[in-house]
């Protein structure tokens, strides 16, 4: 088995992937820990989202994270993963207001945090701040379908383009966003066959959440990929392990054995100096 350790990606490389038809994998983590473990794996990116408000800061929303936030966490991130591609998200009203926001915004993921790109919802309309972004030498990736970020005024967490003009307006935001630059667009909780059709429309690698299997990669979130956030599992996710009960038994046995005295035990203890054996016995 070779350990030595794998090679972060370039850019080019991932539509060289596309060409190749070889699928690509993103993993969604916020911390050094998990970071980590995701460096050592076969995934080529890791994505650091604003689902941590939900994940991590046990919100209802992505939308009150900050950009501080963002920043703190891709710190974290590439500390744990100096080998894998690592994408910062663009949190809500991080760039909403102009293009020349929406670059400073993505200057600070790349500068403060080492982020390798960034990623941004929304569609033909946030196409010229894509451009402004990659203009200036910031990779980026697009993300339509369902944008947690304007969840509201799409009705809630809902599946996107089940109308004929739902789906032809996806179509024109991945083209829109092509042609501005995207290297890569995500597709969150879209029909397959419309997922297939953008796929086949466009140069960007398309990655998909919850957008079926005629994609070129996927992305899923690793407490989900290993059954560790149970408040809520979306249809389109597999549990690959189910390690939330694991790990709560794990702290029920600690408690067992604090509680009765087995442990520590004299291995998990120090004893110091004969000395101080002598004067400290225990």
């Amino acid at each position: 088995m070779d350990n030595s350790p794998k090679k972060r990606l370039t850019i080019p490389s991932f539509r060289e992937k596309k060409a190749q038809k070889e699928k690509v994998t993103m993993v969604t983590v916020y911390d050094y820990p998990f970071a980590r473990l995701v460096d050592r794996s076969e995934a080529e990116m890791i994505l650091v989202g604003d689902s941590l408000g939900m994940v991590i800061q046990g919100l209802e929303r992505t939308n009150p994270v900050t950009l501080e936030d963002i920043i703190y966490h891709v710190k974290a991130v590439r500390r744990g993963a100096p080998n894998t591609l690592v994408v910062g998200d663009m949190p809500f009203m991080s760039y909403q207001i102009n293009p020349e926001q929406a670059l400073a915004s993505a200057g600070r993921i790349l500068k403060e945090g080492e982020a390798d790109c960034v990623k941004m919802e929304g569609g033909e309309y946030f196409a010229p701040y894509v451009s402004k972004i990659v203009s200036a030498g910031i990779p980026t990736i697009g993300h339509i379908g369902l944008t947690p970020q304007s969840a509201s005024a799409l009705g809630g967490f809902k599946v996107q383009g089940k109308t004929k003009q739902e789906a032809e307006q996806l179509i024109d935001d991945a083209r829109a966003l092509d042609e501005a630059g995207a290297f890569a667009i995500v597709l969150e909780c879209i029909p397959s066959g419309v997922a297939r059709v953008i796929t086949e429309s466009v140069s960007a690698v398309t990655i998909g959440c919850g957008a079926g299997p005629h994609v070129d990669g996927q992305n899923l979130n690793a407490y989900d990929i290993l059954g560790l956030f149970e408040k809520f599992v979306p249809k389109f996710v597999k549990q690959y392990k189910v390690l939330a009960q694991e790990m709560t038994a794990g702290f029920n046995e600690f408690t067992k054995d604090v509680r009765s005295g087995t442990y520590p035990a004299s291995e998990h203890g120090f004893s110091g100096s004969e000395e101080i054996q002598k004067l400290f016995p225990f």
